[in-house]
């Protein structure tokens, strides 16, 4: 079992999370990256700092994600590339991307960057604090559980 993070864009808290489970639930997790990044000292942390350029990082989680792992991402786009190749994913804030809601998380998306470039709305997501970090933390729970389940 492993678990991968998409490291740039996801929050430190999220990434304490997943290391606490795989210490618990023994699994690895690999961090991808595009830019150096701090991670623990521990063997079964693993970080990899992909060549910089648009999407590296993505494509490398892309590439080397199977089915039955699970995906740490705040990219909609990435997860409908994972998802339609069978492997699980899930945000930082404990939603998780599946065939049924990539279509609605994709027009989301792409209605709020058309709505940005035009300048009606501005801003990024709200501060991940207590509540995120507790829905992260059952669903990342609730999904090890199901992949571990499968034969």
């Amino acid at each position: 079992m492993r678990v991968w993070i998409d490291a740039d864009a996801c929050p430190k808290m999220a990434k304490e999370l997943v290391v606490k489970f795989a210490l618990k639930r023994r699994f690895e997790v690999v961090m991808v990256a595009g830019q150096p990044q701090s991670k623990p000292a521990l063997a079964i942390v693993k970080l990899i700092v992909v060549p910089s350029g648009p999407d590296a990082a993505d494509d490398y989680l892309v590439e080397h994600a199977v089915p039955g792992e699970l995906v740490i991402c705040s990219d909609i786009p990435l997860a409908d590339r994972l998802v339609k190749k069978g492997v699980a994913a899930l945000d930082p804030r404990g939603k998780e991307f599946d065939a049924q809601n990539m279509g609605e998380r994709l027009a989301t998306r792409n209605l709020f960057t058309d709505l940005r470039e035009q300048g009606q709305v501005s801003g990024g997501p709200a501060p991940f604090g207590d509540r995120e970090k507790q829905a992260f933390a059952n669903a990342l729970d609730r999904i090890l559980t199901k992949l571990t389940r499968k034969p």
